[in-house]
């Protein structure tokens, strides 16, 4: 039987947690405190936090109270506690076994209750449309072909007046080979990166790390929300902070977008 790609990635995120990935460990009963009392922030990329003023009009007293929010692919108990701390009605989709049992396993320390759906979001969504006031999506679409398919998705699920929140790359990561023990830059891939149309790519991408990623052009990203129908408010941009590449050029994009009511 043939493995989809998005079942590939699953099993290399939940052997990733296992190895204690960073973006799979659950947020500490402190922080989860400290939010409550109105002290947090949130990641849609490496290292820049996302302005509190993104969340309006629905943050109110530094808080997201009756805010309907949906974490797309934003398992591991990390983001959702927050919102949740902040009085939000929050559900949470991923692939990822072990990301879903991390936040059910902050929902149980902390005595919340979180909606929390396993789903592949590179297949229609399992919500109804106009489901949600805001979308919160760290970057994830990496590991998906069709990214137009999610803003569609998005736009469809949320409210007139909704906000789309969304961290992702530029497509520079995928010029390079690069890991841990990369020392030296060297351009070795065509953009896009894209394994499903060649098995020697496919053999290459799954041997660095166990998961198929692609590279997704501005067109793609930035265009492609416009053209779902969302307009683009704000974008800034961050970098890893450990990696080669991140210090040269920033990497990653976090943008927010909004349905016109």
């Amino acid at each position: 039987m043939k493995t989809n790609y998005t079942d590939i990635n699953a099993a290399a995120m939940n052997k990733w947690v296992a190895d204690g990935w960073e973006w799979g460990q659950p947020l500490d009963h402190e922080t989860y405190l400290q939010a409550q009392q109105g002290h947090w922030q949130v990641l849609l990329t490496p290292q820049i936090p996302v302005p509190a003023n993104w969340f309006a009009p629905f943050l109110r007293n530094n808080r997201l109270a009756g805010t309907d929010l949906l974490g797309l692919a934003s398992g591991g108990g990390q983001q959702m506690p927050i919102f949740q701390a902040l009085g939000a009605n929050a559900t949470v989709l991923d692939y990822a076994d072990s990301q879903l049992a991390s936040e059910q396993q902050v929902a149980e320390r902390e005595g919340y209750q979180i909606n929390i759906v396993k789903a592949d979001m590179s297949q229609r969504l399992p919500f109804a449309d106009e489901s949600f006031d805001l979308i919160f999506q760290p970057i994830a679409n990496c590991y998906v072909a069709d990214v137009q398919h999610i803003w569609d998705e998005c736009y469809r699920i949320l409210r007139p007046g909704g906000i789309l929140l969304v961290g992702m790359d530029n497509g520079l990561n995928y010029l390079f080979d690069v890991d841990d023990q990369t020392t030296e830059l060297v351009v070795k891939h065509k953009l896009p990166y894209n394994p499903l149309k060649d098995p020697e790519l496919m053999k290459s991408s799954i041997a660095l790390d166990g998961s198929v990623q692609f590279s997704h052009s501005l067109e793609e990203q930035l265009g492609g929300q416009m053209k779902a129908g969302l307009t683009l408010t704000n974008l800034l941009e961050d970098r890893g902070p450990d990696d080669l590449l991140g210090k040269y050029i920033p990497q990653y994009l976090l943008t927010r977008a909004v349905k016109n009511q």
